[in-house]
């Protein structure tokens, strides 16, 4: 017995070194250059000052925070919706046909945000875009472009993220039982209350982590927001980049960054919360 409690212990090593290595230094070193001290001979000086936290607490940068969390949970709920009732029916293929779907998924996995961001942008511009095309189908007097704007921003993170809720969901849709949804017809449910009245319900805990992997992957996107949205588009993680890289204060910038920390542990917390209360 002592000698399987220890084996495990040792197993847990190289993971926790890891952990160590590439997230707690790191945000060590974040956490304490948030709380620097400006300096005349050198960018900024370790100490213990909360003016860069002060400097957050303005209406602009929360402001920023809400509609950050506010974007990133409309793109969840818009991925959820498309990627569950695609993955559901997927489930219901043939084996060759879902190594097929998957694939191609994992495929559009291997594009960078970079690439998405810039081909949304040719795709929505006036000269080669949508709009052009409107305007040869006589639907358009005249193109347009359709970026930047809010919508471009939304339609680019969620075309990024619809990938990974599919993945997501899949093992919780492949692994239901199916006896369940044949009881439900038998008793003479329609297909579309069984849908909501079983599986959604059998599948919420899989729903409920798919939706907050893709707020917290959203909440990260730089390149989408920046290229295809106006400033008033822009999230934290955009103003954490602009600080860092244009304006050199990285004391602030990492203020910023452990506010966008906080915040995606905060609905980590609260959803893990909820979804016990409603367990329970």
């Amino acid at each position: 017995m002592r000698n399987s409690s220890l084996s495990r212990y040792v197993a847990l090593i190289p993971s926790s070194v890891m952990i160590g290595v590439f997230f707690a230094i790191p945000f060590a070193l974040i956490l304490m250059v948030s709380v620097s001290s400006p300096a005349d001979d050198a960018d900024f000086r370790l100490g213990f000052d909360l003016q860069h936290f002060q400097r957050f607490a303005t209406w602009f940068y929360i402001e920023r925070a809400l509609f950050s969390a506010g974007l990133c949970a409309l793109i969840a709920a818009i991925s959820m919706a498309i990627a569950f009732p695609f993955t559901y029916f997927l489930t219901t293929f043939k084996r060759r046909a879902q190594d097929l779907w998957l694939i191609y998924i994992l495929a559009q996995l291997s594009l960078s945000e970079v690439l998405i961001a810039f081909s949304w942008q040719i795709l929505l511009s006036r000269t080669s875009g949508v709009g052009n095309i409107l305007e040869m189908l006589g639907i358009v007097e005249r193109s347009f472009s359709m970026a930047p704007s809010a919508g471009a921003v939304i339609a680019a993170l969620v075309y990024l993220t619809v990938p990974f809720s599919v993945l997501l969901l899949f093992p919780a849709l492949s692994r239901m039982d199916r006896s369940l949804l044949e009881a439900a017809r038998t008793l003479g449910a329609s297909p579309v209350r069984t849908f909501f009245t079983v599986v959604i319900p059998v599948t919420r805990p899989a729903i409920i982590s798919g939706a907050v992997t893709v707020f917290v992957l959203t909440l990260g996107a730089i390149i989408v927001p920046q290229v295809l949205g106006r400033p008033q588009h822009w999230t934290l993680s955009v103003l954490i980049t602009d600080q860092a890289i244009f304006n050199f204060n990285m004391p602030f910038a990492s203020a910023l960054a452990v506010v966008l920390l906080a915040l995606s542990a905060s609905v980590i917390a609260l959803v893990s919360w909820l979804g016990r209360r409603a367990e329970a």
